[in-house]
């Protein structure tokens, strides 16, 4: 059983909900600190805490003598965008479909623990997807969430939607860490991409946090011979 979040976390999770649902869109002044003190019965220096993390983590901005408002969003240009990948390949004139392999909740190794900066045994849920252009596979994603983040994750048709669209909605992103590197595939990632094993594959691995937690570590294989990252900066 999870223990249940100090307030100040609380405070921070609710205010991100209320940006992730829309009542509050981008540019709106946030309920003040006092309003913020009356309504959760707390002290100034907690909810302090809170504005001021959403602040650092550029959810928020404060405007001297103005109020608290909510921050224009992060990513819309980075050097590998947070994008979907459904959204990706009907872009180009194909249908994504997808294949749900895995959706379970599981305990975190040391490994796991150690990325999501919780305690070994901690409740993580796990999606394993192939993502196909027309009938062709060209990801498999590997994705852990933190429940905290996404309660209703394991309820999702993953069939239908893919997990960043559910994640985008659910655990509102402040900032990502990720690595790509070439690596010849595994026997298991080499069936289910349809590729020999060994053939050479572009993996990304990233790490997404959202409210001050670690929300997903996923890492997603492509074949090489089909993938290519761009960006900008």
């Amino acid at each position: 059983m999870q223990e249940k979040s100090p307030i100040f976390q609380q405070i921070k999770d609710y205010l991100v909900g209320e940006i992730a649902s829309g009542r509050w869109k981008e540019g709106e002044l946030v309920p003040s600190e006092q309003a913020l003190v009356r309504q959760f019965g707390v002290s100034r220096m907690t909810v302090n805490r809170a504005v001021r993390e959403l602040t650092a983590e550029q959810v928020l901005v404060r405007r001297q003598g103005s109020g608290t408002y909510v921050a224009p969003q992060k990513y819309q240009g980075t050097l590998v965008e947070i994008r979907n990948i459904a959204d990706e390949i009907r872009a180009r004139g194909k249908q994504h479909t997808s294949r749900v392999l895995a959706l379970d909740e599981k305990s975190a190794d040391d490994t796991l623990a150690a990325e999501f900066d919780l305690e070994p045994g901690a409740t993580l849920f796990h999606s394993l997807i192939v993502h196909f252009e027309n009938e062709t596979p060209v990801q498999l994603e590997d994705r852990w969430v933190n429940p905290v983040c996404a309660p209703a994750y394991l309820e999702q048709d993953f069939s239908r939607i893919t997990p960043n669209e559910h994640l985008m909605a659910s655990a509102p992103l402040q900032g990502a860490t990720y690595t790509i590197e070439a690596q010849p595939a595994p026997e298991e990632e080499a069936r289910l991409l349809a590729i020999g094993a060994g053939a050479p594959c572009l993996v990304l691995h990233r790490r997404t946090t959202s409210a001050g937690r670690v929300a997903s570590v996923a890492t997603m294989w492509h074949p090489g011979h089909l993938a290519r990252f761009t960006g900008s900066v």
